[in-house]
């Protein structure tokens, strides 16, 4: 049989843009959506190069155990010495965001003080002892915002905790970290493709927690209902929510911590990543999440002429050659 890419996932909505540039460069390739499926330990893997973007927030797409099937399709493909981009060691920061943590603060890399717990009586302790107000919760093993609550209480944590709106994170773990405010609503997310920063996309929060930067996230609809418990609503998008200019590429001025970043993703065999951050009122930088399975914004990329997809795909290809 002869070589090719394979794609790791497990939602094809987050596929369709590299297909397109790997049927551009004449590239072959076949996607395996691990959703549900097998692993035959008897057999030895195909011979190619094979690209992980499984997601955290699998199971809010009805795909539960993607993620551990990912992981040991993964180690079936290392064991068997196969080219893996994004292998097993990524794929477990992708589903734990503790592991982030520590590993960037091992890096020299500043992060929100963060607490984890697991059971409601354990999470309002945390927030006690973390004694930072306001504060924010959020699921250990997440994605697309999910948990991320702002509160300027523990008695509207409490709330929070007792009503219909709570949900726990699909691993038990939930993480209260203080809230780092940027006075002008806005992040940075910094774009890494084999291990290298391609360019750094300046991000609108608006008061949202939902910062995909992929076009279909840009259509979704999945505001909660508004509560006394919120400070905020967690809403990305609306019918009266522009979108215009929410994504633009901007020259990258923190180059000390681009280096970090770098040494960060080598030290760890993270290949492909995009990586969030935040500057406080002082200027403080705060780094609060990495993406294994990152996408781009079209529109900033159209806007700049960069293409994160078409780079990836040239990346793939070179991989491919290689063996």
């Amino acid at each position: 049989m002869d070589k090719k890419i394979y794609i790791i996932h497990e939602n094809d909505e987050w596929t369709i843009h590299l297909e397109k540039r790997l049927k551009e460069l004449n590239l072959p390739y076949e996607k395996w959506h691990l959703d549900e499926g097998l692993v035959d330990l008897s057999k030895e893997p195909p011979q190619g190069v094979f690209y992980n973007r499984m997601s955290a927030s699998s199971h809010t797409r009805d795909h539960r155990y993607a993620p551990e099937l990912a992981s040991i399709t993964l180690d079936w493909l290392e064991d068997h010495n196969r080219k893996v981009i994004n292998g097993s060691n990524a794929l477990r920061f992708e589903v734990n965001k503790v592991k982030q943590y520590l590993a960037l603060e091992k890096a020299g890399i500043t992060t929100p003080k963060t607490i984890a717990a697991v059971g409601k009586e354990n999470i309002i302790q945390a927030a006690k002892d973390l004694n930072i107000i306001p504060f924010i919760t959020k699921h250990n093993r997440a994605g697309k915002g999910l948990g991320v609550q702002l509160f300027d209480s523990i008695p509207l944590l409490e709330m929070y905790l007792n009503g219909p709106l709570f949900e726990d994170s699909v691993d038990g773990i939930t993480l209260i970290q203080e809230y780092i405010d940027n006075p002008n609503d806005s992040i940075n997310r910094a774009e890494f493709i084999n291990g290298k920063h391609l360019y750094t996309v300046k991000v609108k929060t608006d008061g949202s927690f939902q910062l995909c930067p992929a076009d279909v996230c840009q259509i979704e609809t999945n505001c909660p209902i508004s509560q006394p418990v919120q400070v905020e609503q967690n809403c990305p998008v609306g019918d009266n929510a522009s979108q215009d200019n929410k994504f633009t590429i901007i020259e990258e001025e923190n180059t000390d911590l681009i280096k970090k970043m770098e040494a960060f993703l080598k030290e760890n065999k993270i290949d492909v990543s995009g990586i969030e951050y935040i500057k406080d009122a002082s200027g403080k930088i705060y780094a609060y999440d990495v993406n294994t399975n990152t996408n781009y914004n079209p529109d900033a990329e159209a806007l700049e002429g960069k293409y994160a997809m078409l780079e990836l795909a040239k990346y793939l290809g070179k991989e491919l050659e290689s063996i």
